[in-house]
């Protein structure tokens, strides 16, 4: 399989309308503790799915795969880009590095993320998500952690200016029980989670979804484990030559979210607007040049 390929849970995503009751049962199995579930031996990834050892052979092959040591070969290979710390994900750019300017190939690099994540976006997750958003009986909660905290503090910076009823939990963990207190079924929990994915974020949407809240993801082509918990998933490819992976995939299609909420809430939105802007001229927060 190319580098530049679909991952596993994203073909079996995209063929499971296909496959047969028993080869979903698999693959329901596979995504619960992907990629990990699917790393054993052929006979036992059949039995933890309770299906047989022949239904796995055929779903491997509907999935793209010769056989299912190649489909383990390429889970390895995401685990393996998974768990990778920055230091390792440098050494390994620096091997293949192309020539060229850096300025081009990050751009490049960019540009096809952005053009991957895009193809594997359902606007109907993409309306969905936008319509819990603007539903001003819905409280919003955002957290984001160590890094995708920066994406998190956006998100909720121009949501609180759109709409009221927006919360932003902070990354310290040991404040969560406080939020969720308030929680209820009629609420929206937005999490930012990319590898290396935070164990303390799995367990907030775990608790979020236990209290019936909606749960919308923003993550990377691997998927965070608290997809599991989601209601909407928005997976984007984050690869770049750095030691850092890159938001910017992530980033236009938040800000993408934000245009259609802030839209399809514009009466509301421009009074808050217009508010907002009557206490930065009295607090003279802004210079005016005229």
């Amino acid at each position: 399989m190319s580098a530049d390929s679909d991952t596993i849970a994203e073909r079996l995503h995209k063929f499971f309308d296909v496959l047969t009751r028993a080869e979903r049962q698999l693959a329901d199995s596979i995504l619960e503790n992907y990629p990990v579930s699917g790393l054993g031996s052929i006979t036992t990834v059949a039995e933890n799915a309770g299906v047989s050892t022949p239904t796995a052979a055929r779903m491997v092959q509907k999935l793209g795969y010769k056989g299912f040591p190649e489909f383990q070969a390429e889970l390895r290979r995401e685990l393996e880009a998974k768990i990778s710390n920055p230091i390792a994900k440098h050494e390994s750019w620096a091997e293949k590095a192309p020539d060229g300017h850096i300025l081009n190939r990050f751009t490049d690099a960019v540009v096809g993320n952005i053009k991957q994540s895009l193809a594997q976006m359902e606007t109907e997750t993409f309306d969905q998500t936008c319509e819990l958003l603007a539903d001003r009986e819905r409280a919003v909660y955002i957290v984001g952690g160590r890094i995708t905290r920066a994406l998190a503090d956006y998100f909720f910076l121009h949501m609180q200016v759109i709409r009221p009823g927006v919360t932003h939990i902070q990354s310290n963990s040991n404040t969560w029980p406080h939020y969720l207190l308030d929680v209820s079924t009629a609420d929206v929990l937005v999490i930012f989670d990319v590898r290396r994915y935070e164990n303390s974020t799995l367990k907030l949407a775990e608790m979020a979804a236990e209290r019936g809240a909606k749960i919308i993801l923003f993550t990377d082509q691997w998927r965070s484990p608290v997809s599991k918990f989601a209601d909407h998933c928005f997976s984007s490819r984050i690869a770049v030559p750095s030691a850092w992976d890159s938001s910017i995939a992530i980033m236009l299609i938040l800000e993408t979210v934000i245009a259609s909420v802030q839209e399809g809430m514009w009466t509301d939105t421009r009074s808050r607007m217009e508010a907002l802007e009557e206490m930065f001229d009295r607090t003279r927060m802004f210079r005016k040049f005229t």
